[in-house]
């Protein structure tokens, strides 16, 4: 699988990299790193009253994939990254546009991150999750583009946020459903 995988990134690497992608990509990627840009857009959600429920559910969303994909998938598979798994096998390194990566690389967490959020706001404000899944879908084409992840990584990432980003609006809308009930019973 992983030779296959090569194939479809030194393709898009032959047939995509330009100056403009070559500065873009690096910048559209780090607004995944460590999930930061979608923990701001959380705490933005969660500051107002109005979009406190979206917040809750971005934040819950964004915990879960941290447990289930960094932190439980990423060391349980062990799938190590693109350019490390080229560089064993043609005894040649990938020049990357950014510095390489620590953990393993499936599911890809910038992609599993952004979906995660994507879905929420989706689900909760169209107006909001339009963009939201047009950003997630660039940082997550970013991540094969930069060659740091493999394009199943990049699929799983964006399955399993999506799941768990249903999920969290599944949790939190019951959680409140639940304290409602419960302050109406007093």
């Amino acid at each position: 699988m992983n030779a296959f995988e090569l194939k479809i990134l030194d393709f898009i690497q032959e047939n995509f990299r330009c100056g403009f992608l070559d500065w873009f990509m690096p910048i559209i990627t780090k607004l995944g790193d460590a999930g930061i840009f979608w923990i701001a857009v959380a705490i933005v959600l969660l500051v107002f009253k109005k979009t406190r429920k979206t917040g809750a559910m971005v934040g819950l969303a964004l915990l879960l994939g941290l447990f289930i994909g960094n932190l439980t998938l990423k060391p349980l598979i062990g799938r190590i990254r693109p350019y490390d798994f080229h560089e064993l096998t043609f005894n040649e390194p990938i020049k990357l546009l950014i510095d390489a990566e620590h953990s393993m690389s499936f599911p890809s967490g910038h992609t599993l991150a952004s979906f995660e959020s994507a879905t929420v706001l989706l689900i909760n404000d169209k107006r909001l999750g339009i963009p939201a899944v047009v950003l997630a879908s660039i940082i997550a084409l970013s991540r094969l583009y930069l060659y740091v992840h493999y394009p199943t990584d990049v699929l799983g990432g964006l399955i399993l946020g999506i799941i768990i980003g249903i999920v969290s609006c599944f949790i939190v809308n019951k959680a409140v459903k639940l304290y409602s009930n419960r302050r109406l019973a007093k």
